[in-house]
């Protein structure tokens, strides 16, 4: 019997306040100049899942002095569209 070991792609991330959290990489996107992730908050125990709201969290690459940076996408119109192309292919 084969065993599949899944290892999920996690990032930690440290938001404006300076707050780390973990994320899981579901999917990423090329669209234009653009790279966009696709990702869910990553908990330990499996319990903490439960009582999480479930929400996609997109993000989008950006450099900052030549470094580069995970970014909330602002823009609503740009949001929805790319939420629906990962909703649609997740």
């Amino acid at each position: 019997m084969d065993e599949y070991n899944y290892i999920p792609e996690l990032y930690t991330l440290v938001d404006e306040e300076g707050v780390e959290q973990t994320f899981e990489m579901l999917d990423s996107l090329v669209d234009g100049d653009e790279t966009y992730y696709a990702m869910v908050p990553y908990y330990e125990n499996p319990e903490d899942l439960i009582n999480d709201n479930g929400e996609l969290v997109i993000l989008k690459s950006d450099y900052v002095d030549g470094e580069e940076m995970l970014v909330t996408v602002d823009d609503d119109d740009e949001f929805e569209r790319v939420g629906a192309i990962f909703l649609k292919r997740l």
